[in-house]
């Protein structure tokens, strides 16, 4: 796997990406939730001061410069990578989880299959935004229900792949032999046929990542995902688009950050569709 070029840029990306949000506490120079009036709006490489909790005004320079209640960006846009990783990977699970379920029972249980897909359509005939935003709306915005509200419009995408490979994995002779020798339904599902569907699945997964991380910033952008007091990609360009054309570092950096992982994870995901999949790693 790792001959594969995709899977090296977009997995050292993903390293560093990763790193990053791990020592946010020690890169960040200070707490992202600080702010002080006087360093509104400052721009990339400005000094000027950072109110402490205790009421102490410290002298601090702004690498990202400021925004407009005098928080520092750079902070705040590490503190995001932790927030839109943890979601990216959240969200891909669960929608793997029940996608694998939904999927496994449709394409093995004929009697399941009308039920399953029919429900299955009917969420995807609906925006995936629309989804995200009637969920959040529905609780009150934290870490879990965002992470629910993205996952729900994947789950039917996984479900549709799982059961595709199952139709056509249930019709190999290993399968046939498991069930004439009165092997229980359990287990050649989740033992014969489940193994044989992890490639695609792991591939899958990393696609759903990257939607997960673009839409949760969509959310947050629009105002519907994480509380303000979460520093998140999306919040910081959302408070920072009015001002924009005077201060462009406001969305500038977080946008910089976002389109990075998205491409990173979406190149890794190629890489292993690459490798994993016999056809196209005859073509390479």
């Amino acid at each position: 796997m790792w001959q594969n070029w995709s899977v090296r840029i977009g997995g050292a990306a993903l390293v560093f990406l990763i790193l990053v949000a791990l020592a946010a506490p020690w890169l960040g120079t200070v707490d992202p939730t600080l702010f002080d009036a006087a360093s509104r709006d400052l721009r990339p490489g400005e000094a000027g001061e950072i109110t402490t909790l205790e009421g102490e005004a410290i002298k601090h320079v702004f690498l990202m410069g400021s925004d407009s209640f005098g928080r520092d960006i750079y902070s705040r846009v590490l503190y995001g990578t932790r927030v839109s990783l943890i979601i990216g990977v959240a969200a891909a699970l669960l929608a793997l989880l029940f996608g694998v379920v939904c999927g496994l029972s449709a394409g093995y249980i004929r009697w399941l299959d009308g039920l399953v897909m029919r429900v299955m359509d009917g969420i995807m005939a609906i925006p995936a935004i629309l989804i995200a935003i009637a969920v959040v709306a529905l609780w009150r915005a934290s870490l879990p229900s965002v992470v629910i509200a993205i996952a729900i419009p994947e789950i039917p995408r996984v479900t549709r792949l799982v059961r595709a490979l199952v139709l056509s994995i249930r019709e190999e002779p290993y399968v046939e032999a498991a069930v004439a020798l009165g092997t229980p339904t359990a287990k050649i599902m989740f033992g014969h046929i489940l193994p044989n569907t992890i490639a695609p699945l792991l591939v899958q997964g990393t696609y759903i990542c990257a939607f997960a991380i673009l839409l949760e910033a969509i959310l947050s952008f629009l105002g519907v995902g994480l509380p303000p007091d979460i520093p998140t990609w999306g919040n910081i360009m959302a408070e920072g688009r009015v001002q924009f054309v005077e201060y462009p570092h406001n969305v500038f950096f977080p946008g910089v950050f976002l389109a990075v992982t998205v491409l990173a994870v979406n190149i890794f995901g190629d890489g292993l569709r690459d490798t994993l999949d016999p056809k196209m790693a005859k073509r390479v």
